[in-house]
């Protein structure tokens, strides 16, 4: 396709195969191809402008359109956030609940992810509720209730088996991101640490906190070290405290996101799930790295 611009649009899994009339129609005359048939398919456009036509025309049909500049498409930096984008769980709302004390750490937990409470101050308030709970709480909510979103091993180890290194930045807890790294496949991990005094945590987190500035600068780290250019690198995030790194990155994914957002990143995935993100970057199904 002779096009400056590609918009990749990728059904809603659980949606009805796309047909090729879908696909015309939604291309409204633009040249267009299937990278998977069914499923997701890429029309040559202009500009970032096309978006909004392309989704205009989506009437009924449930999928994602994401448009980039096919010259940058291919990426060799992922950074994604943990809770609720690369797992389908909030770690502290977990730890919380086995706590007895998760619907105050869950209403938190949702402000801050929304933007509408400082991420420091909230983190803060949350880990102190914990106060007095075992570090043995921590394992079992781990095993208990920590799961990988569909697709993210694929996702980490089609990505890694192509070059690319693929960080989980994150604002949760090292004990977590730790542990979700080695089961997802990612190739460094970051974030914060509970304080603990004789095997119990004490309801202080260790400062300074990391949030959406420690994300940001690890992006930053991470261009330095690799030698790479913006434009090269692609991040993944669903909370207020993503959208710094989410901006500054090539492209940045809104993934299943809260308003604020969907409404600040470049791109968004409302329906499909990790795997999209390898379809936005031209990957087919025969190159992915399965479990």
């Amino acid at each position: 396709m002779d096009a400056t611009h590609v918009a990749t649009v990728i059904n809603a899994p659980d949606a009805p195969a796309l047909r090729d009339r879908d696909a015309r129609r939604l291309a409204n005359g633009a040249p267009w191809r299937w990278l998977e048939p069914g499923i997701v398919f890429d029309i040559g456009v202009r500009g970032v402008g096309a978006e909004e036509a392309v989704r205009e025309r989506l009437g009924e049909i449930r999928a994602d359109v994401v448009v980039q500049r096919v010259a940058e498409r291919r990426k060799k930096l992922l950074v994604a956030d943990m809770d609720s984008t690369v797992i389908g769980q909030e770690c502290l709302d977990e730890l919380a609940a086995r706590a007895g004390v998760g619907a105050k750490v869950a209403a938190l937990t949702e402000l801050a992810m929304r933007g509408e409470v400082d991420f420091a101050e909230a983190l803060r308030q949350r880990v102190a509720l914990l106060r007095g709970q075992p570090v043995a709480l921590l394992e079992r909510t781990y095993k208990e209730a920590v799961k990988l979103n569909p697709g993210a091993r694929t996702l980490a180890r089609t990505l890694r088996a192509h070059g690319v290194h693929v960080a989980l930045v994150s604002g949760g807890f090292r004990f977590f991101t730790s542990r979700v790294a080695a089961k997802a496949g990612f190739s460094s991990f970051g974030g914060n640490e509970f304080v603990v005094e004789d095997g119990v945590l004490t309801g202080a987190v260790v400062e300074p906190i990391l949030g959406a500035d420690a994300k940001l600068e690890r992006l930053r780290e991470l261009l330095g070290e690799l030698k790479l250019k913006a434009e090269e690198t692609m991040a993944l995030g669903d909370g207020a405290n993503d959208i710094p790194m989410l901006q500054a990155a090539g492209l940045g994914i809104a993934y299943h996101a809260k308003p604020k957002v969907r409404a600040a990143a470049r791109g968004r995935i409302d329906h499909g799930d990790l795997r999209a993100v390898l379809y936005v970057q031209g990957y087919q199904s025969t190159d992915f790295i399965r479990d």
